[in-house]
């Protein structure tokens, strides 16, 4: 699979865009230690939140159309 310039500069914009977002929610407006609270595991929040991130910027990637 060859990789295209232009869907790895799509899902590039995607994933800077929703991490910086995921991490004003996260520090910011829910606190990292209140889901650590909620959820009772540090692993658990760390490894969600990754794959908040990795699914959707590879689903970018794979959804965006060549031109």
């Amino acid at each position: 699979m060859k990789i295209k310039k232009r869907k790895v500069r799509h899902a590039a914009i995607f994933f800077i865009c929703w991490f910086a977002l995921l991490v004003i929610l996260v520090d910011g407006v829910l606190e990292f230690q209140t889901l650590v609270d909620f959820f009772g595991s540090y692993i658990l929040v760390e490894i969600t939140l990754l794959l908040l991130v990795i699914l959707p910027t590879v689903a970018v990637y794979l959804l965006t159309k060549e031109r």
